[in-house]
């Protein structure tokens, strides 16, 4: 009999959570409290409690080609950067396509997850969930995989601002944003400057009386098209640049992304300016950010000091008087408060998780977190790769180290993130996306071999070391091998001009091209011609004169 496997949440991570555990002879069972696929990609018009929220101009911020599922490419009409109702479209063809849809039971929320009195034994979890009505059941599963999200707790810092009790006005988190139409014609102040404060400051600038973008340590900001127009991570999250930087000294590395992201804009003239180095940590991708603050109508502040009434003081001793609302761009916690409370060990009340996968201090490996990290990349993929590793740990196929082993790889990479992130739980969070690729992939069987590539295949293997690190490399050998693997790789870049290629643009002909090249020699050759008799005719007049003298 198939081992049955909890899967909690239908976004990005539980779909490929469900085909995963299909590939691996697991029966799935996907309790979604929503009425439909999608997690963090779906747009409600009111945000629900210890759910995702976004607003309605959402734009993912990395490319189709880069953040697919491994062994199913976005259709190659969509758009390189999509919004947020392509992706959750995305999603429901993966679904159709793999029959995904059948194992998930919707509008049912889990309430809590807890081991069998023989867990040390049969490694089993009973799952409690309660249907839109509120009716309870009991189930019994084999293992678990939580696909819940981590973008579910806003957090406010209220604290940090002194008088903000007095403050007319509305403040909310960006959880709660929708669109601008409420701050029509308003002053707006938004604290933080991550990826969503830039998108909504950026946003609300275009109809907003004026619209003030506070930050305490400023960002690095790029766009997410860069030389020739093409996708940023396309052209950044490449094997051969990964083996650059290990080469290179950091402080070296560091001038040279700062010079250029500086050549585009001045940072410091700008007001964005940070105090960490470009590398320490991520940058803001915003393509518009520095255009609307060029034509004033958005405004660059330091940290909020305090609040007195409507009106705002910064650090700088700055004030900024009448502001109507302020939007809190400050973050989010995650919990998961249907999980034992005894797997909270780590800093800070921190999942501490193996591979930021696997609790080590579970007696056997049957519960696993999935999309709890952060990265410089895409994080599908990441994702996926966890799946297909966790599905394998509890179908018996892999294995884990002993938990003191675990403890200690956990400690060391916790530690090389503090001096960027000086929080622990932080910390913990952060890896660096080519080589978790790989270790992930090692665990599983599928990390490409590049020198045996350049050998084997070369078209494949050029494309693998030096072009994009797209998902399909981990579908070329090993478990879960993918056909179609080597095809999409070598047709990656059609997809990406697909989409823009709405107009067409005419050729010169053949006869052109040889006519202008050949009339552009000719010429290049009478001038040269002339150059060059400019130099002998004064001699060659010297010498006829002197000839004719007797």
């Amino acid at each position: 009999m198939a081992k049955r496997v909890a899967v909690i949440g239908a976004g990005s991570s539980g779909l490929t959570s469900i085909k995963c555990c299909l590939d691996e002879g697991l029966e799935p069972v996907c309790f979604e409290s929503s009425d439909g696929i999608g997690g963090l990609w779906r747009f409600q018009e009111k945000p629900e409690a210890d759910r995702c929220s976004i607003y309605r101009s959402l734009t993912v911020n990395t490319s189709k080609e880069m953040m697919c599922y491994s062994d199913f490419p976005v259709p190659d009409h969509y758009p390189n950067f999509m919004h947020n109702s392509l992706i959750v479209q995305y999603f429901k063809l993966y679904a159709e396509h793999f029959n995904l849809l059948k194992h998930i039971h919707f509008q049912t929320t889990v309430r809590s997850v807890r081991q069998r009195p023989d867990f040390s034994d049969s490694g089993q979890w009973e799952v409690v969930t309660a249907d839109k009505d509120g009716q309870e059941e009991k189930h019994v599963f084999d293992g678990v995989l939580v696909c819940a999200g981590h973008y579910t707790q806003p957090i406010k810092p209220l604290i940090h601002f002194p008088g903000i009790d007095t403050f007319p006005g509305t403040v909310i988190h960006s959880w709660e944003y929708k669109d601008p139409d409420p701050y029509f014609g308003k002053r707006v102040v938004i604290i933080g400057i991550g990826n969503s404060g830039g998108d909504i400051a950026v946003e609300l600038s275009r109809g907003c009386e004026k619209t003030f973008l506070s930050t305490r340590k400023g960002s690095w900001v790029i766009g997410r098209m860069v030389s020739k127009g093409l996708p940023l991570d396309m052209t950044m999250v490449r094997r051969v640049r990964d083996l650059i930087y290990c080469l290179l000294p950091r402080s070296l590395l560091n001038w040279i992304g700062e010079r250029s992201l500086n050549q585009r804009f001045d940072h410091k003239l700008y007001g964005l300016q940070p105090e960490h180095r470009i590398l320490d940590k991520r940058t803001v991708i915003n393509d518009d950010l520095p255009g609307r603050i060029l034509v004033g109508e958005l405004v660059m502040k330091p940290n909020v000091q305090k609040f007195e009434s409507s009106s705002l003081v910064f650090d700088d001793g700055t004030v900024e008087e009448k502001i109507d609302a302020v939007i809190l761009c400050t973050g989010y916690d995650f919990k998961f408060p249907f999980l034992p409370a005894s797997l909270n060990s780590g800093a800070d009340g921190d999942l501490k998780l193996y591979r930021r996968v696997f609790p080590p201090s579970l007696e056997r490996p049957t519960l696993a977190i999935l999309g709890l990290l952060q990265t410089k990349g895409p994080i599908m993929p990441a994702v996926e790769l966890q799946a297909r590793w966790a599905t394998r740990v509890i179908a018996g196929l892999n294995h884990l180290p002993p938990a003191d082993k675990m403890d200690k790889i956990i400690e060391k990479d916790i530690k090389a993130n503090l001096k960027s992130y000086p929080c622990p739980k932080l910390a913990a969070l952060q890896v660096d996306y080519i080589p978790y690729l790989d270790t992930i992939a090692k665990e599983v069987g599928v990390c490409p071999n590049i020198a045996w590539l350049l050998l084997r295949d070369p078209a494949v293997g050029l494309r693998a070391f030096f072009g994009p690190c797209t998902p399909y490399q981990f579908r070329l050998s090993g478990p879960g091998y993918w056909r179609g693997a080597r095809q999409a790789i070598l047709t990656q870049w059609e997809r990406v001009g697909k989409p823009m290629k709405t107009r067409p643009i005419p050729e010169p002909s053949s006869f052109s091209l040889f006519f202008w090249l050949g009339l552009s020699g000719l010429g290049a050759a009478v001038i040269f011609a002339i150059m060059a008799m400019q130099k002998k005719i004064p001699l060659f007049l010297r010498n006829t004169s002197v000839s004719c003298i007797p």
